[in-house]
């Protein structure tokens, strides 16, 4: 089975199609992006989000847990740490699989 070949986007990327559809500037369109992500990782912090139609980011608590190297069986304590989530939405999750 032939795997397909991974596409990253960059913030660039996202901004050029947005002025595409939009008309707007490139400049324009990039401080737009630049202040999405910001408001996200703000808001990502204190609460989750739910966005509709798309999915829901959550913080995740992990504790702190001990950890092993299976190359050579040392063992080593995992620090406590907190993880981003993410869940797409029922409606996102139909569209990829179309």
């Amino acid at each position: 089975m032939k795997e397909k070949k991974r596409i990253n986007y960059t913030k660039k990327d996202i901004a050029k199609n947005l002025s595409t559809r939009t008309g707007l500037s490139n400049s324009y369109s990039l401080s737009i992006i630049d202040n999405l992500i910001q408001i996200l990782k703000e808001t990502i912090c204190t609460d989750s989000i739910n966005i509709k139609n798309f999915g829901t980011f959550k913080v995740l608590s992990k504790n702190e847990r001990l950890g092993r190297n299976p190359k050579n069986k040392t063992s080593y304590v995992i620090s406590a740490r907190k993880t981003l989530s993410f869940i797409a939405s029922k409606s996102m999750n139909e569209k990829m699989n179309n």
